[in-house]
Parts: structure tokens; sequence; C-alpha cells
């Protein structure tokens, strides 16, 4: 990435950087920068920096075993690292915009290597700027920045893998995936699908075997150890507390939208009971992970074709709601206790007034609006990347496959900040994707003026 960098990148950078002061602003007036998950993050970090402990739990009440994996550690070793010098969040806060203006001009790099020409800046700024959740999740506590920086070290590398088949690239991609795995829960499954890709690369190239082996074993072997590490603390081999949660807490979604909130919220709390009777971390373990296939069993077809729904809505999701809690005008509170009614719940019960209404009192609907209408002119880009032939189809699979991972493995509980981390990717391939569209219709209207 080390290159002389050009008047254009210059001024690049400083878009960049007045974008990221503007939303600093707006969390330093708001000062809405932690969510539900934040707290835990805090409490791992000042738990590491005080007594040396992984715990993401209160230390001054009882330990629960599930706080001591709920959350993995590179996040918290962030935080504490920061931690050490000042107990801060808005340093931490500071240093993620600059993480920010990092990924996104190391995106910007990494394109370059694609076709990318920097006359079609414009419209690579467009799009990050009207994905406003990009700037807010930076200045909130969580560690989704992070993250992407991992998923966009990954693709960089894959595709320099791809293109100058130089196997110290897989390497990378292999520390990319590990540190990520360890940042959020949500990628450790990958891989195997990692494993899967460097087998194949070196299948088809008929080379590299040995090399293919260990960079595909990296992940796994970190896999293996934390999860034993796990065990010695919790008595259970598993890599998150977090994955059990999940198992039996997307059907409350589900049972929200297809029987009723007062369903949803019943069986939730049932389920929750039947847990905390079980003294045994395992064993709770264990029956939520049971539980959540048992369900899944028992309305399979129904559920995942709600889970796929709501993984496209991932791709479109304007953030609204996130925006509103950024500026204060939603809290965890009312969120929780359903006291905002969403659009759809507005116009389910109102009709068309209740739609007036919502509006009426959602001031920042015009900007979402805006936001969606950018989000599926960003789609429509990334289908003509993946769609174009000068690309390698193999990069081309590997956009689909990383977007395609993150949409499933999110489902009903889709919001802007889980896709976050390859957010930057589709706005990168999108604007490649107009990139092709604009040049082969400029090639077809030099065409016709020689023929003419």
């Amino acid at each position: 990435m080390i290159r002389t960098l050009t008047r254009r990148d210059y001024r690049f950078l400083l878009v960049m950087l007045v974008v990221h002061a503007f939303f600093f602003a707006i969390a330093l007036n708001y000062k809405k920068i932690y969510t539900g998950d934040s707290f835990e993050y805090i409490y791992a970090a000042l738990n590491l920096k005080n007594f040396g402990w992984f715990y993401a739990g209160n230390p001054a009440l009882p330990v629960e075993m599930e706080y001591l994996t709920i959350r993995p550690p590179v996040y918290p070793l962030f935080l504490a690292f920061i931690y050490m010098f000042a107990v801060n969040n808005w340093v931490v806060i500071v240093l993620q915009n600059l993480l920010s203006i990092f990924n996104i001009f190391y995106l910007r790099d990494t394109l370059r290597k694609l076709g990318f020409t920097r006359h079609m800046d414009y419209l690579l700024i467009a799009f990050i700027i009207l994905y406003p959740a990009q700037f807010v999740h930076t200045n909130t506590i969580v560690p989704d920045l992070l993250l992407q920086t991992c998923v966009l070290v990954y693709f960089r590398h894959f595709v320099w893998l791809w293109k100058l088949k130089r196997w110290r690239n897989a390497y990378w991609m292999s520390a990319a995936l590990v540190v990520g795995m360890l940042t959020k829960p949500v990628l450790y499954p990958f891989a195997i699908v990692h494993c899967l890709l460097m087998l194949f690369i070196a299948a088809r190239r008929n080379d590299g075997y040995m090399r293919a082996s260990v960079a595909a074993a990296i992940p796994l072997i970190a896999v293996f150890l934390y999860m034993g590490w796990n065990y010695t603390r919790t008595g259970k081999v598993h890599f998150s507390s977090n994955q059990s949660f999940n198992a039996v807490y997307y059907y409350y979604f589900y049972f929200s939208d297809t029987k009723s909130a007062g369903y949803a919220t019943q069986f939730l709390d049932s389920e929750r009971q039947k847990m905390a009777a079980m003294p045994d971390f395992s064993d709770r373990y264990n029956y939520a992970n049971h539980r959540g296939m048992e369900l899944l069993k028992e309305n399979f077809a129904p559920y995942m074709l709600y889970h796929l729904k709501h993984s496209a809505r991932l791709l479109v999701d304007p953030g609204k709601g996130e925006w509103d809690m950024f500026t204060g005008r939603l809290t965890l509170d009312n969120l929780y206790k359903g006291n905002k009614k969403g659009f759809y719940a507005a116009y389910k019960t109102g009709g068309v007034k209740g739609v007036l209404d919502y509006i009426e009192e959602n001031p920042s609907f015009f900007l979402a609006m805006v936001v969606l209408l950018f989000n599926t002119l960003r789609l429509l880009g990334l289908f003509f990347f993946v769609f174009d032939r000068n690309q390698a189809l193999g990069i081309r699979l590997m956009v689909v496959l990383l977007v395609g991972y993150f949409a499933i493995t999110t489902g009903p509980i889709a919001n802007s900040r889980y896709f976050i981390p390859v957010s930057l990717l589709t706005v990168g391939c999108a604007t490649l994707g107009y990139q092709s569209v604009l040049r082969r219709q400029d090639n077809k209207a030099i065409i016709a003026s020689t023929v003419a």
C-alpha cells in the first residue's frame, strides 16, 4: 500500500476527514455512543486491565458463567490498551474514526487492483456518505469496525492471491480471519469455508498443497485452541455463549411476526426461565442449542423463508433505528418495551393515518428514504459487478460469498450494524459495477460515432 499519494488522493482523504469530523461532532452533541452490548465489552476491558480476567460482567455481582465467553478478546484488548493510558471512551471514538478513514482509503487502494479509476471517486464518496451507519457505528463502542478491517484485509489478500498467485497472501488471509473470529464470533464458522477455499485454490493450480494446507489449518487451530481455553474456564467446549442465546433468540422475532408480540415475549421468557433453573452452564448451553434445532425442525420451511427474507433486508436496511438511537430519539428502554412502533407496525395498525402519524413523529424518515434509495442503487451496482465478465470469476464469487455469509448468519436480527463488516466491500464493488457499465456505454458511443 506504500506509494506516492496524488492530489486526488489528498482530496479524497480530506473529504473523508471532514465527513468523519461532522459525525464526530454529532456524537459529541448527543453523547449516545453506547448500545446494549457496549457495557459488556467495557466490563471485559476493565476486568482485564484491573484483574487480568476475561469476564464481560460486573465484577461486583456474582459470577455468571455466560459472561466468561460471551465476548471474544480482541475488542476488549483494544479497549484495555487505551484504558491503560486513560479510561476515556471518547479517546476510543477518536481512534475508531481514524480506523474508519483508514478502512475507506484501504478499500479504495484495493479497488485500484481491480481497475478502479480515481475519476469515479465522486460515486464512491456518495455511496460512503449516504450510508450513515458507517459513521454511526464508528462513533459507538462496538467491535464491528475492527471486524470490517479484518474483512477488508482478508479480501485484499485474496485478490492478490488470485491475481498474483503468491501463497504468502494466504497466510495474511488466515491471520485476518483469526483476528476477525476473535473480534466477533459470527466469523468463526467461516474457518471451514476458508479451509475448503485454500484447498480448492491449490487443486485448481495443482501447486502449493503444503502452503495451502498450512494456511487452511491456521484458523481451525485457532478455533480449537480458543474453544479449549473456554473449556478450562467453563467446563464446556464452545466458542461463545452467545451462540446458544441466539439459537433461541432468533425465534422471538419469528413468533412475533407470525403469531403475536405477546406470544413471542411469553415464549422467550419461558425458555429463559427453563435455562435459569439449570445450575450447570453446560446444561444451559446444550439445552439452548437443542431447543433451537428442535424449533427449526418444527418450523423448517416457513422459518427458512422468514430467515432468508430478513437476510435479504440486511442488504438495503437504511439503519433508521440506529440513527434514531445515535441522535437520542430512540432509547433502548423504548425499543425493548415496544413503545416505539416501526413503519410497518404503524401501517398495519393505523393504515394511511398511521403512516402519516409515524412520519410526523419520525423526522428521520426522509433521511431513511434517501439512504434506502442509495442502498438500492448500491445493490444494483453490486449486481453489475457480480456479472461483469471483465472481473475475475473467483473475485466476484468471493464477494458473493462474504456478503452472503454475513447476511445469512444475521437473519432475523438484521440491522445495519451487522452489515458494517462488508458494507464498504459492497460500496466499492458497486462503484466498480457502475464504472464498468459507464465504460461500456462510452465504448458503444465511440464505435457509433466512428461508424457514422
